[in-house]
C-alpha cells in the first residue's frame, strides 16, 4: 500500500525534528549542576572548618543555674552547628576524593574525625538531658497555700529538641510530653490569683512527675 504523497512528506518531516545531543550537551546533562561544584569547599576552604570550640557552649548548656529552656536551646544550637560541620566535611570529601590526598589533608581528616566524636559526645550529653526532662517533665509549686503542678519548661523547646536529635522513639517521647501538657496547671494572671496573706506568702519547689 503506497502513502499519498502529502503524508509521506509530512512523516519525513516529523522524523527529521528529531535531534542529536551532542557529546558536550551529554556530559552536562550526566554530571553535577556547575552550581553544586562550586558551592563545595575546597581544601582551602574546608581547612577552615573545625569542632575545637565547642567548649563554651557546653559551659552554657551544663549550667544548672540556668532556666532549662535556655539550657535546651544551647543544646539545641550547639548539636545542630556540629552536624552542620559534619555534613560539610562529608559532601566535600564524597564530591572530591582528592581532599584524602592532598597537601594537608592529613589535619583535614583529623578535623573531620575530630568533629564526628565531638558530635556523638554532645548527642549522648544532649538525649540523657532531654530524656530526664521527658521522664519529670513538671514541678510542684506552692503559691499562696496551693500546691500546683507547672512545667519546668517550654513545652515546644523540649519538642524542638526530640525533632533535633531525631530519636527512634520520637513519637513516644512526643506522646510523653503531651501527656505532661495537659497536667499543668492553666497560668493565672496576677489579677486573677488570690492575694497572698503573711501566713502564706512563702512558696516552695519541688519536682513531680
Amino acid at each position: 500500500m503506497r502513502l499519498p504523497a502529502v503524508a509521506t512528506v509530512l512523516l519525513l518531516s516529523a522524523t527529521g525534528c528529531v535531534k542529536e545531543i551532542s557529546s558536550e550537551e551529554r556530559l552536562e546533562r550526566d554530571s553535577p549542576s556547575l552550581a553544586a561544584r562550586d558551592n563545595t569547599p575546597d581544601a582551602a576552604a574546608l581547612g577552615r572548618v573545625h569542632c575545637d570550640d565547642t567548649s563554651d557552649a557546653l559551659v552554657q548548656a551544663r549550667n544548672v543555674n540556668r532556666p532549662e529552656t535556655d539550657r535546651v536551646m544551647s543544646y539545641i544550637d550547639l548539636y545542630t552547628s556540629l552536624m552542620k560541620r559534619n555534613a560539610t566535611f562529608e559532601e566535600a570529601m564524597s564530591r572530591n576524593p582528592d581532599l584524602n590526598y592532598t597537601e594537608g589533608s592529613a589535619k583535614l581528616v583529623a578535623a573531620r574525625e575530630n568533629c564526628i566524636q565531638q558530635t556523638a559526645d554532645v548527642k549522648v550529653e544532649f538525649e540523657t538531658y532531654v530524656r530526664e526532662l521527658v521522664d519529670v517533665p513538671t514541678v510542684q509549686e506552692v503559691k499562696g497555700g496551693n500546691t500546683i503542678t507547672v512545667a519546668r519548661l517550654d513545652f515546644n523547646t523540649l519538642r524542638q529538641a526530640i525533632e533535633t536529635l531525631n530519636l527512634d522513639d520520637k513519637d513516644t517521647l512526643m506522646g510523653r510530653v503531651a501527656t505532661a501538657e495537659k497536667r499543668v496547671a492553666p497560668a493565672k494572671s496576677e489579677e486573677e490569683a488570690p492575694a497572698a496573706t503573711p501566713a502564706s506568702s512563702g512558696s516552695g519547689r519541688k519536682r513531680g512527675r
